[in-house]
């Protein structure tokens, strides 16, 4: 376990990755310029080369020297950086990123993130991070730097930096389009986003632009059933807002905010009892459209 940013910015410098808290999960991180040090990340998830990473500025200048900030992304940044919104748009010519990062688009996912040691690293190391969750890929995203010590054996060095406050991923939106587009949903409800834009985000077309596009996502071993009313013979019951016989409750007062950051670590310890898992209706609102966006991928038919 690392103990000081400084020993995380250290080993990143040398070409290592490690993993890093934020504000939503936990980061498996490397030099956004390092195309060995990428490819390993690649490597350790077991992630597709096709499935681009989130890039990890320090301030809004060092995000400008990744990608082409217009008008309408200096409004996004000012009103929800640092913090859980990725916005993809055009790359500069001459971004500090590999290709193999940015999945060989010409557009690159960028945000500034909220978490105060994630930030630490970066202005230690000097250059922006590209940091996907510290996961095998397509499993539950980790939100305590214990699940990123189970999830690698111990073999990923990890800064810990507490459980993670908002618990699933940033939402991340395109304003590289002809129209402002969610491409994901995530811990910024799109109301909020819609009201700085000043109209409705469209909605994404086929193709993965950005990371979580994948149908089979965020996933546990156990199988998965949503929209439960009980749960059946044999499963293990996730609730929310005091369902009856829940093995497991998101939030029993049915705070959305509260059932976000428990979803990815409450999945972890259902999957440990090695039962399918039902999981009880979760409104479509505000953080609920992004706790179901990743229940609907982790409940997919897998690859």
């Amino acid at each position: 376990m690392l103990r000081h940013p400084d020993e995380a910015a250290e080993i990143l410098k040398s070409g290592g990755i490690c993993a890093l808290p934020t504000e939503t999960v936990y980061g498996l991180a490397a030099l956004a310029s390092d195309g060995k040090a990428v490819a390993r990340i690649y490597e350790t998830k077991g992630r597709p080369s096709f499935n681009p990473l989130i890039v990890h500025c320090a301030s809004l200048e060092q995000a400008g020297t990744v990608v082409k900030l217009d008008h309408c992304a200096t409004k996004q940044a000012a009103r929800f950086w640092p913090g859980p919104l990725t916005i993809v748009l055009e790359k500069q010519p001459d971004a500090p990123v590999s290709q193999l990062a940015g999945a060989g688009l010409d557009t690159l996912a960028v945000r500034i993130p909220a978490h105060p040691l994630m930030r630490a690293v970066i202005e230690a190391v000097g250059a922006p991070l590209v940091a996907p969750s510290a996961n095998r890929s397509g499993r539950l995203s980790p939100t305590t730097a214990e699940h990123v010590l189970e999830e690698f054996a111990g073999e990923v060095p990890v800064l810990d930096g507490g459980p993670c406050e908002a618990g699933i991923e940033s939402t991340i939106i395109s304003l590289a389009k002809s129209r402002p587009t969610l491409l994901r949903p995530g811990a910024i409800p799109s109301a909020e986003i819609e009201a700085v834009l000043g109209h409705p985000l469209a909605s994404p077309g086929e193709g993965i632009e950005a990371p979580g596009m994948m149908s089979s996502h965020y996933a546990p071993d156990a199988a998965i059933r949503l929209s439960a009313h009980a749960a059946r013979e044999g499963e293990s019951l996730l609730g929310f807002a005091g369902t009856d016989g829940a093995t497991l409750d998101l939030s029993p007062t049915g705070d959305l905010r509260e059932a976000a950051t428990n979803l990815f670590g409450y999945l972890r310890q259902l999957d440990a009892l090695g039962k399918p898992i039902a999981v009880a209706l979760i409104p479509e609102t505000g953080l609920g459209q992004g706790i179901n966006d990743r229940l609907r991928r982790a409940a997919a038919p897998r690859p």
